[in-house]
């Protein structure tokens, strides 16, 4: 899995538009705190006019000593007018931080429920995760702080030119000369920076996925004794993320000195000239105070903005990195009509949903993933009603895909599928999902209760049809001689129970949603002979009266199955029931008594 690369040498503007219109949707929030900081900027240019009055005023001239009161009360007003600003800013600023990442998570979230199961299938989960944490936390720092302050900035620089230009312009070009050098620098640094925190951004996700694999994989890792060997993998990838985030602290840390020098230099060449000019008298000593204010003044933005552009530029990598989820494009999209008549999969018009009676074609249906590599062909099929399907065959041959494009996890490359004699493209995603239950072959619980996990897809069901559907599969037994019986907290993944028993809950899960149609892939294969009997039980139970397609690995539970389609090389190689194939002396022969031998082996052992 390879995660999108990003090759510009500068960061996209056309990206931080996109950013910018997501924080537009706090715009009531926003558009206060720039009005506080257009404020405040001016409390900034007028302070300096103050202190130029008092100076010329009170100190050189010393004259108007009687006005001196009504002078401190204004100047007294100002310095709190400041204070409020600034609390007004600092908490506005904080509420937007805390909305804008909330909002752009959930976005981001959203994305991810209506992506198909093509995208997680060449994603890697860590990326994802660094994607909705990480970046959107950066983002959301930038956004509320460093954008607010670059406002604040870019105003009081351009009130103070205006005000230095309109009193004395030779002394105000010995601050704005330094302007352009400071744009030439900014962009020699810029593309360096920004190459860098991309890399650095990149590393972190493989961090974050190696810490995912090292987590879940922890029970193999460790009955393998393999520690070391990963300790020293996952070094590996945390030194590259050392490495790109020292160079663009480094960069960084050239950069910033860079412009305090430049403005030590204009300050020095101020001192200079307005110090001659007070000396031949050109000037009151007030005016050079006041330049002298406002160069610190002007300088300290100019850092300023200098910082914010550093740290635009490695928030660069995060903003493309969200941007690009948030519009990857979605491979299986309903038309129009249907989206207009069933809605969509986050806001589904549910009372629009017909029942699905069963019947299932597959019509001359082709699919491929790679175009060079055909998985199916020509592939046709009739079901009924309440037929069992049972898919057998070699890793590759097939069979999962099948099940994947029935899903519409996938869409075919030409021909139709067709239920209840109508093409399911004519139908939504979520009319289609609604109506089918599928069991895994690794039994996937979610954090939380028992009982939430049996009515995650029915979040209304009482706990009475959850009882009995846990009866129904002979669960019920086993849940209430636990701790809590239905309140048992299942661990993450659902680690505190056997296989077995994950496996029971998963039945009672799509049980429960009475669906029309049932998908179990290899959900036998993966569970002890103890477990077998009940597992077999629960299968009878949710299959009843059910059309069913069952991807299968032990061959001793789909021999009642209507058809046992024997895949190969993406076409049906035999095709019957289990004793028209066993007639045959063919591959499903082989294969049936080869397996049969291997059980009867195996209770033989464990008898002994």
């Amino acid at each position: 899995m390879e995660e999108q690369e990003f090759e510009s040498d500068i960061y996209d503007v056309s990206v931080w538009k996109k950013v910018l219109l997501l924080l537009w949707e706090h715009k009531k929030i926003v558009i206060w705190n720039l009005i506080l900081n257009v404020l405040l900027a001016f409390t900034d240019i007028i302070l300096p006019l103050f202190n130029r009055f008092a100076i010329d005023t009170y100190v050189v001239e010393q004259t108007k000593a009687d006005s001196l009161p009504v002078f401190a009360i204004c100047y007294a007003i100002l310095i709190m007018t400041q204070c409020i600003l600034v609390y007004g800013f600092f908490r506005l600023a904080a509420r937007i931080e805390s909305d804008f990442g909330k909002n752009l998570r959930k976005k981001c979230f959203e994305k991810l429920q209506v992506l198909t199961y093509a995208y997680f299938d060449r994603t890697a989960n860590g990326w994802l995760m660094a994607r909705i944490t990480s970046d959107t936390a950066r983002l959301a720092e930038i956004l509320a702080w460093s954008m607010v302050d670059l406002v604040w900035g870019i105003i009081v620089m351009i009130g103070i030119s205006i005000v230095m230009l309109f009193i004395n312009w030779k002394m105000a070009l010995c601050i704005l000369i330094i302007v352009p050098v400071l744009w030439f620098v900014s962009l020699f640094f810029q593309r360096r920076i920004l190459s860098a925190q991309r890399k650095s951004r990149k590393a972190n996700s493989k961090i974050t996925a190696a810490f995912a694999e090292g987590i879940n994989g922890a029970v193999t890792t460790k009955t393998l004794g393999i520690e070391k060997e990963n300790f020293e993998e996952f070094q590996g990838k945390t030194k590259d993320m050392q490495h790109y985030s020292i160079r663009a602290v480094r960069f960084n840390a050239i950069f910033q000195p860079i412009v305090y020098l430049l403005s030590a230099i204009a300050i020095a060449s101020l001192l200079f000239i307005g110090g001659n000019q007070v000396l031949m008298k050109t000037i009151q000593f007030g005016t050079l105070a006041m330049f002298i204010n406002y160069a610190n003044l002007f300088f300290d933005p100019l850092k300023q903005i200098a910082r914010i552009l550093a740290e635009i530029q490695m928030a660069s990598a995060s903003a493309e990195r969200v941007v690009s989820l948030l519009e990857e494009e979605v491979d299986i999209v309903d038309r129009e009509d249907v989206i207009k008549q069933y809605g969509t999969l986050l806001q589904p018009k549910k009372e629009n949903y017909e029942p699905l009676y069963g019947d299932v074609t597959f019509d001359h249906v082709d699919f491929y993933y790679n175009e060079k590599e055909m998985v199916l062909t020509d592939f046709c099929l009739e079901v009924k009603k309440g037929q069992m399907i049972a898919l057998v065959g070699e890793t590759g041959s097939g069979k999962s895909t099948i099940v994947n494009l029935l899903c519409r996890f996938y869409e075919p490359k030409s021909g139709k599928i067709l239920m209840d004699g109508k093409d399911i493209q004519k139908r939504s995603v979520g009319w289609l999902h609604s109506n089918i239950g599928y069991v895994l072959q690794s039994p996937n619980l979610f954090s939380g209760s028992i009982l939430d996990n049996i009515r995650y897809g029915k979040p209304e069901a009482t706990l009475e049809e959850v009882i009995h559907v846990a009866k129904a599969i002979q669960a019920h037994e086993f849940i209430m001689a636990l701790p809590q019986g239905y309140d048992t907290n299942v661990g993450e993944g659902g680690d505190r129970l056997s296989t077995g028993q994950k496996q029971l809950i998963s039945f009672a899960r799509a049980l429960i949603v009475d669906p029309s149609i049932v998908i179990l892939d290899e959900a036998t294969s993966s569970i002890d002979t103890e477990s077998e009997k009940a597992i077999r039980h629960a299968m009878k139970t949710l299959l009843h009266d059910r059309t069913s397609f069952v991807v299968a690995h032990r061959l001793s539970t789909i021999v009642d199955a209507d058809q046992i389609l024997v895949m190969r090389h993406g076409k049906i190689m035999e095709q019957g029931t289990h004793k028209e194939l066993l007639a045959l002396h063919g591959y499903y022969y082989e294969l049936y008594n080869s397996q049969y031998e291997q059980e009867y082996t195996q209770r033989a052992w464990n008898i002994e």
